[in-house]
């Protein structure tokens, strides 16, 4: 019989401590036929709070509606990137995320403008109003995708 080898297992260890993807659970079921879909939320200003990223079903009835939601996943921030991953079968789908510095786990606004941060898929534009569904709408093809968006601040 063969003894381990400490060296071996303390170079794994490592490996896998500085690896926040060897680390990261996914929301959703790593179900047969489920890809990964990695979103990075980009540009964060503070480490403060976390960022939550919402996952909607295609379906623009559904999008940022009351409920419509697929998935979310709600992780620590940090700065400057913060990212999630879901299990989804492959599809078209839109996220939108929001950094929620205070925790409190709502989407602060003023009367006029967002006090938190925030972004789309395909970093749709935001201008006038929230994004249409088809500005945010993307493919997760069979060999799973990753989303980088951006996230914006009105301050």
């Amino acid at each position: 019989m063969t003894r381990p080898n400490p060296l071996a297992f303390l170079l794994v260890a490592s490996i896998a401590a500085a690896s926040p993807a060897a680390t990261q659970s996914c929301a959703g079921t790593a179900t047969a036929g489920a890809v990964k879909l990695t979103v990075r939320a980009t540009g964060l200003h503070s480490a403060d709070g976390e960022v939550a990223f919402t996952v909607y079903p295609d379906d623009k009835r559904r999008f940022l509606a009351k409920g419509g939601k697929l998935l979310r996943a709600r992780v620590p921030a940090r700065a400057p990137v913060t990212m999630a991953c879901f299990w989804l079968p492959p599809g078209h789908y839109a996220v939108a995320q929001y950094h929620d510095e205070n925790g409190d786990h709502d989407f602060n606004r003023t009367l006029f403008a967002p006090k938190e941060g925030f972004g789309f898929s395909n970093d749709a534009p935001t201008s006038i109003g929230l994004p249409s569904f088809a500005a945010t709408r993307f493919a997760v093809p069979a060999g799973g995708a990753t989303m980088n968006m951006t996230m914006r601040y009105r301050r």
